[in-house]
């Protein structure tokens, strides 16, 4: 997996960590792990709600080099 792109685009969208979680559904102390990289890997469920809530692809968060 690559480095994911979760603070990168949440960021460029003017959304707080907690609006993320909130749109997501996925705790905030989740999101907070994937964004630093001590959480690695997420479900494909996880990945799913992320990106829908960014309005992004999957590949555009968690495939990008």
């Amino acid at each position: 997996m690559y480095k994911n792109q979760i603070r990168k685009i949440r960021k460029q969208q003017g959304m707080t960590l907690l609006k993320l979680s909130e749109l997501s559904g996925v705790s905030a102390g989740y999101l907070c792990h994937l964004e630093k990289g001590s959480r690695k890997n997420p479900s494909i469920k996880m990945m799913e709600k992320i990106s829908g809530a960014l309005n992004k692809s999957i590949t555009e968060i968690f495939f990008v080099e």
